[in-house]
C-alpha cells in the first residue's frame, strides 16, 4: 500500500475518489482479433467500442433491446437522397415488413424517387467526377454518384404518376397519409405488373398499413406534378395541417395505452422536426400532460453548433419537450453517413430481434384522432 501511495500523484493521495469506479465501470477495451469468420452482428458488438462506431453499436442495441419492445410505437424519418441510393428495398422495406416501423415521415423527394423502383425505372451507380454540362447534353441527371436517365427514368416516372393522380380518388380532401396510401396501392400494382417484389417503400407501407407523411408536400416532383394538374383544372384538397394533429395522436395513443414512443431519425431536416414536434403539439397546444419521446436514435452528419435543427442534440430537444429528460440515457446520436449506418442497423435488427406484429396505424387513425380530440377538449376547457 505504501508503494502504491508513493506512485500516486500528490494531488490524488489521501483522496477518497468516490466516483472513480463508476467512471471506470464501462466495458474494458480488449477486443478479440478478427478472423473473417465473424457475423456482421458480432463485428458490431465486439469491435465497435469507441467514437462513432460505438454510437452505431449503442444505436443498434437501443433499437433491439428497447425500441422494438411490443409496446413501443416506432417512427422513422428519411431525409437526404436515401431511396435513390437503393436504401428503400434494401433497408426500409424489410423494416416495414418486420413490423419494426409503425409510421414514417420522409422528404417528398425520397418518396418520388421510390416510385422509380415501383415503375421499374433504372438508376445506375456512377461517379461524381464527371462533366455535369456534358451530362445535361446527354440527358443524364446526377445525384452525386447516382445517375438517372432524364427521359427513361424521370420523365417516365412523371408520366405514370400524372396518370395515377388524374384518377377521381385523388380529387377528394385528404391528408398526406391518405394520399400516400392511395399512391402506395398504385405502386404495389405497378410492382406486380412488372414482376417485381418488395422494391417500393410506398408499396410496402400500403400493404402494412404504415402511414407515410411528408412535411413539405410541394417540395418534390410529386408536388410539381400535382401543381401542374391543378393548373390544368384538376382539384386537389390536401390538408397538411391535419397531419400535424394526426401524427401527434399516434404518440398520445401510444402513451395512453401504457406504451412508449421511439424515433429513428435518418438524417435531419424537416422530417426530423415534423416527427419530434408531435410532443410540443401535445404538451403546448393541447395542454396534454406529457414529457417527450422515450427513445431517440439519430444518424446525422450535421454539427450542433451551427444552430440548425439537423444537428440539434436530444439534450437540446429536452428544452422543447420533444424528448423526455429521463430518457436521455436512451438517446443516441451517431455522426455518420446514413447510407453506411442504415444497412448495418437493419441487418442487426433483423438478426437480433424477431418480427413484431404489424401495428397497422393507418387503419387506427380515426380512433387515435378521437382520443386526441377528447383529451384536447377536456384540457382546454379546464384551462379556459
Amino acid at each position: 500500500m505504501q508503494h502504491e501511495k508513493e506512485n500516486t500523484p500528490v494531488w490524488l493521495q489521501d483522496k477518497a475518489c468516490p466516483r472513480r469506479k463508476a467512471y471506470l465501470a464501462g466495458r474494458r477495451i480488449a477486443p478479440p482479433s478478427l478472423t473473417g469468420s465473424e457475423s456482421l452482428c458480432d463485428v458490431i458488438e465486439r469491435t465497435m467500442l469507441a467514437y462513432n462506431s460505438a454510437r452505431l453499436r449503442e444505436g443498434c442495441e437501443l433499437v433491439v433491446k428497447k425500441m422494438l419492445e411490443p409496446d413501443v410505437t416506432v417512427g422513422l424519418t428519411l431525409a437526404g437522397a436515401l431511396t435513390p441510393a437503393g436504401l428503400g428495398p434494401s433497408c426500409v422495406v424489410p423494416l416495414i415488413k418486420a413490423g419494426f416501423v409503425d409510421w414514417i415521415v420522409a422528404t417528398g423527394a425520397n418518396l418520388y424517387h421510390d416510385l422509380h423502383f415501383a415503375f421499374d425505372c433504372a438508376l445506375h451507380t456512377g461517379t461524381p467526377h464527371v462533366n455535369d454540362a456534358d451530362l445535361r447534353e446527354n440527358g443524364v441527371v446526377r445525384i452525386y454518384d447516382v445517375l438517372l436517365d432524364l427521359q427513361d427514368c424521370l420523365i417516365h416516372t412523371d408520366t405514370i404518376l400524372e396518370q395515377i393522380l388524374r384518377n377521381p380518388e385523388f380529387q377528394e380532401e385528404m391528408g398526406m397519409a391518405e394520399l400516400h396510401y392511395r399512391l402506395g396501392r398504385h405502386a404495389a400494382e405497378q410492382e406486380e405488373a412488372h414482376g417485381l417484389q418488395d422494391v417500393s417503400v410506398l408499396a410496402a407501407a400500403y400493404r402494412a398499413d404504415v402511414p407515410v407523411y411528408t412535411s413539405s408536400p410541394g417540395d418534390s416532383s410529386i408536388g410539381m406534378v400535382i401543381a401542374k394538374l391543378m393548373a390544368l383544372g384538376h382539384t386537389f384538397r390536401i390538408d397538411p395541417f391535419h397531419d400535424v394533429n394526426e401524427t401527434a395522436s399516434f404518440v398520445l395513443a401510444a402513451k395512453r395505452s401504457g406504451g412508449k414512443s421511439g424515433v429513428m431519425l435518418m438524417g435531419g431536416g424537416s422530417p426530423k422536426n415534423f416527427m419530434l414536434q408531435t410532443e410540443p403539439q401535445l404538451q403546448d397546444s393541447f395542454r396534454v400532460l406529457e414529457a417527450g419521446h422515450d427513445y431517440f436514435l439519430q444518424v446525422t452528419d450535421a454539427r450542433p453548433d451551427t444552430g440548425g435543427l439537423s444537428g440539434a442534440t436530444p439534450h437540446e430537444a429536452v428544452s422543447w419537450g420533444k424528448v423526455d429528460p429521463d430518457a436521455l440515457p436512451d438517446a443516441v446520436v451517431c455522426y455518420a453517413d446514413t447510407t453506411i449506418v442504415l444497412p448495418l442497423l437493419t441487418h442487426y435488427a433483423l438478426s437480433r430481434h424477431q418480427p413484431r406484429q404489424l401495428r397497422r396505424l393507418y387503419q387506427q387513425r380515426a380512433e387515435t384522432m378521437q382520443l386526441l380530440h377528447e383529451e384536447a377538449r377536456r384540457n382546454l376547457a379546464v384551462k379556459s
